[in-house]
């Protein structure tokens, strides 16, 4: 089949790229986007105070609340109208209490109504603002981790919502003289109420700290996910927080062509990293949005409320992680109502954190086909706590792979290292540097200003750039094999989910300092049942000799396609568990240390010298 024989895509409301490039002698690519952006708000607060006085009405952050033997009732909501006065007022308290530029906020919970006003509150203040991932309070071993967040912004004032659940690590920190608040009180703790907090009267003062914001206010500090060392703390300034503003106002189409509803938003995604905290929630304040908190997971039993959510939510825009999305194709081609309502909306999809199947992109497709007759435009960004948005696909995506080109305001640097182009980046949506860490700040950015990703990006087209660039590799995930020889790993990873679909899920790479690649994998039930007469169940499938063989094929055509020991894979054992705990990142990718350290029995397995019957060989 021809491109012109397939479906028409929906239209895209991405400007398309207008770049000034500068190629250098040494190999260094420096590009960006041409487009102006307009001028930045003050703040996101101001910002806020604007949107509440335009559409007062319109419901701002929405979530279900909690039912008393578990689970979720009925959506309850506050409207821009009703938050602008709520975070005066819980500014008002956080200024009593002398917090500001010295002083931070720590959020334990997770994203809900009463976090969302929290924040907003120390942005009024000029308190920073820093959101702890909710793992780190509510996972046992001794809270290492929340101690070294502690350590590092040092807060006067911390915000659980629910003070049993987070008893223990509000206990933890008692001993800081940090005022402790909760929406329900801590059994054993002295603790202020949050509904106190906001009966206080706002003054002058809350004016006075609002008008003393400039766009170097420290107004938030994200941690990064800690994957290869302790968490750093990444400052964000009012001018990164706006920036994401007038980036999406200067590269997106606007299109009101949506029966007059307003937009809307529904997420799963932590508000402790950018992508939920930061990039999402700037689109909803600057589009007076609709933010619906998603309490379902890409998780085996969690993921039901997200599926209820979205029959009831049809989004216009949804973005999320690759594991997300293969949940949800499996649902989907399992209920047709599910999926037309999915796609009844939808204007386009995107995916990050990680790289998604190809398989799984055509699946997408096919669904969209047969919901609404064309194909959905599916693109992905890219970027990191330190830069919010570098990379934005401005077209529909055929293949994955791409990752785009900068947003406008960015400035990319593709630096040589080795045989890589290392991506790094500049602009004012950029860190100025980590919370009290200045060894980590100077080592981060290289001589001209540009952040160093760590990440390696190659040209789709080196003669023309406005085809994008494609990612190459997470370098601090790539290792030696014991040759010396790198196994880049995300290339490897996404080479073998088109190798061996549909039969596998995702999978991790293991090797490190061993003589070949090896790898686990979780098996995709549905299809490896139909591919053994459609009853099997998954201990079927883990014993089927029938399945094995074919995934011996399948390993053998991918080495035979393969250009050397690092793209060669010899063993591969399905697993019979989903991921669970640390194995899921917050933002819903595999974490490919952790699988491979909680399975080391596994990985053992993988390198026995008399492999048992779990080893499939290539």
């Amino acid at each position: 089949m021809t491109a012109a024989d397939l479906p028409p895509y929906r239209p895209l409301p991405i400007r398309q790229p207008k770049l000034t490039v500068e190629r250098r002698a040494d190999g260094t690519v420096v590009f960006e986007q041409a487009y102006a952006m307009p001028p930045l708000w003050p703040s996101m607060p101001h910002l806020l105070a604007a949107r509440a006085a335009a559409f007062p009405d319109r419901a701002f952050i929405a979530k279900r609340a909690p039912l008393p033997g578990g689970g979720w009732g009925d959506w309850r909501s506050i409207t821009f109208g009703e938050a602008w006065p709520k975070a005066r007022a819980l500014a008002q308290a956080m200024l009593d209490q002398g917090l500001g530029p010295d002083a931070s906020v720590l959020v334990l919970s997770g994203p809900s109504i009463e976090h969302g006003l929290i924040m907003l509150a120390a942005q009024i203040a000029r308190a920073p603002f820093a959101p702890a991932s909710s793992a780190y309070s509510l996972v046992g071993g001794g809270h290492e981790r929340l101690r070294h967040v502690i350590e590092i912004c040092r807060p006067r004032f911390i915000f659980a919502d629910d003070g049993v659940a987070y008893g223990e690590a509000l206990a933890l920190l008692a001993a800081t003289g940090a005022e402790l608040v909760t929406v329900t009180p801590a059994p054993g703790l002295k603790t202020t109420a949050f509904a106190d907090l906001l009966a206080t009267t706002p003054t002058a003062d809350v004016d006075a700290s609002m008008a003393a914001i400039t766009p170097d206010t420290h107004a938030k500090t994200i941690f990064t996910s800690g994957s290869t060392g302790a968490p750093k703390g990444v400052i964000q300034t009012q001018r990164m927080l706006t920036t994401i503003v007038a980036q999406h106002e200067a590269l997106y189409i606007k299109d009101d062509e949506d029966d007059g509803r307003p937009p809307c938003y529904l997420s799963w995604m932590p508000w402790s990293h950018v992508g939920g905290s930061n990039i999402l929630f700037a689109d909803v304040i600057n589009e007076a949005a609709t933010y619906y908190i998603d309490e379902g997971r890409p998780t085996p039993g969690e993921f039901e409320e997200t599926l209820r959510n979205l029959r009831e939510i049809p989004p216009r825009e949804f973005s999320s992680a690759p594991i997300f999305f293969a949940h949800l194709a499996s649902a989907m081609e399992a209920d047709g109502a599910l999926r037309d309502r999915f796609f009844s909306r939808l204007r386009m999809l995107g995916y990050a954190t990680a790289g998604l199947s190809q398989d799984l992109f055509d699946r997408l497709q096919a669904l969209s086909v047969a919901a609404t007759g064309h194909r959905i435009p599916i693109i992905t960004k890219y970027g990191s706590t330190e830069t919010q948005g570098v990379t934005i696909a401005p077209w529909p995506l055929e293949v994955t792979g791409p990752i785009g080109l900068p947003f406008p305001g960015i400035t990319l640097k593709m630096a040589p290292v080795g045989d890589k182009l290392e991506i790094r980046a500049r602009g004012p949506a950029v860190t100025p540097g980590y919370l009290n860490n200045p060894e980590a700040t100077a080592a981060a950015f290289d001589e001209e200003g540009f952040y160093r990703t760590g990440d390696a990006g190659r040209f789709v087209d080196p003669d023309d750039l406005t085809k994008g660039l494609a990612f190459d590799g997470r370098v601090t995930e790539n290792f030696k094999l014991s040759s010396g020889t790198w196994v880049a790993v995300g290339n490897l990873r996404l080479a073998l989910l088109r190798s061996l679909a549909p039969l596998i899920e995702d999978c991790v790479i293991a090797g490190e300092n061993r003589d070949f690649v090896a790898v686990l994998a979780w098996p995709r039930v549905r299809d490896c049942a139909q591919a053994l007469g459609g009853e099997a169940g998954l201990a079927d499938i883990l014993a089927s000799a029938a399945l094995k063989a074919r995934l011996r094929d399948g390993l053998r055509r991918h080495n035979q396609a393969a250009g050397g020991s690092s793209e060669r894979v010899a063993r591969l054992i399905l697993l019979d568990e989903p991921p669970v705990g640390e194995e899921i990142a917050e933002k819903g990718y595999i974490n490919q240390r952790a699988t491979l350290r909680r399975r080391a029995t596994l990985v053992e397995a993988l390198y026995a010298a008399k492999p048992d019957g779990r080893v499939v060989a290539a």
